[in-house]
């Protein structure tokens, strides 16, 4: 694929130049607000060329497949620019601001036939398909509770994350996970969970500091998604817990760093580990076979809406 990247953010090395170059894409152009700043990136990161803004990069004919890691508040706007030039979208999470967004997002992308997909990359990964196999073989027994940890130390002060007006706050940046992980095991609960309690923790720039949000299932499993951005370490686990065991993701947002899963059933304990090739590099790999065959995803934009309409939820009751 040739790849088109908005802005020069931090985390587009991890997500899409790193991946990029294993899989043999090719990065062909870039721009941000700086154009020093892209230049530098471009020179980092070997991309082809840099461009005066992020719609000459839409626009630019050797751009197949854009790449969007903005603000979140920018998602969506930009998002919808590729979508009205025909370029298939990898989205940066959260989707957009609120489910209003989303869905007008996922509305232009149906009515022009184009792929916007949420970069979930934990998904992709084999941390998280052992974990999905142990509740649905009936390895752990009935599924009785999910819990949901995404805790990380405080960002520098003016960074995006505790900006309002770029819909900052931890809930869109690791809330938006903790809260998918949640529905990602409806499926095995009867279904999407529900908002029973919220609590937001607000921080003085007035964007939410840590979360603690009770979910239920239709079939009665009890869910809990949990996060800060005022942790002293990083903190990133996924636990599920059956009537005959548990198994617990030590890192599921960054394996590659620690892809320990660990089994207990029936009271004997077990470490698996899943290999450390990073989540983002299956993403782009799932991504490209779509783009290029049409494979099938395990994420699309009905997704997308629907947490970000869980997201919405939980900021209403917490308010």
């Amino acid at each position: 694929m040739r790849i088109g990247v908005l802005g020069a953010s931090r985390i587009a090395e991890q997500a899409i130049v790193e991946p990029a170059r294993i899989l043999g894409h090719r990065l062909v152009a870039c721009a941000a607000r700086d154009r020093s700043r892209a230049d530098r990136f471009a020179e980092k990161h070997v991309v082809e060329r840099v461009v005066d803004s992020y719609q000459d990069v839409i626009d630019d004919p050797d751009v197949d497949v854009v790449y969007n890691p903005l603000a979140n508040s920018l998602h969506a706007p930009w998002n919808l620019a590729a979508v009205r030039a025909g370029k298939p979208v990898l989205s940066e999470k959260p989707f957009a601001s609120d489910a209003v967004e989303a869905d007008q997002v996922r509305r232009a992308a149906a009515g022009a036939g184009v792929t916007v997909m949420e970069g979930f990359h934990y998904l992709f990964h084999p941390v998280t398909k052992r974990l999905q196999q142990l509740v649905s073989d009936g390895t752990l027994g009935e599924l009785v509770r999910v819990e949901s940890i995404t805790h990380m130390p405080a960002p520098a002060e003016g960074d995006p994350r505790w900006s309002p007006d770029l819909a900052g706050g931890v809930l869109m940046d690791l809330g938006c996970y903790g809260v998918h992980v949640q529905r990602l095991f409806g499926s095995f609960a009867g279904g999407e969970p529900t908002v029973a309690e919220a609590r937001l923790e607000a921080h003085p720039s007035g964007v939410d500091a840590a979360f603690d949000v009770g979910l239920e299932f239709p079939s009665g499993v009890i869910g809990r998604a949990t996060g800060s951005m005022t942790g002293s370490e990083y903190d990133f686990r996924i636990r599920v817990v059956g009537t005959r065991g548990e198994a617990f993701a030590h890192n599921f947002i960054k394996p590659n760093s620690d892809d320990r899963v660990t089994i207990t059933v029936d009271g004997d304990a077990r470490t698996e580990h899943l290999g450390t090739r990073s989540s983002y590099t299956y993403q782009l790999e799932a991504f490209a076979e779509h783009i290029r065959t049409g494979a099938p995803l395990p994420l699309d934009a009905d997704d997308a809406v629907a947490n970000m309409a869980m997201i919405d939820r939980v900021v209403a009751l917490a308010s």
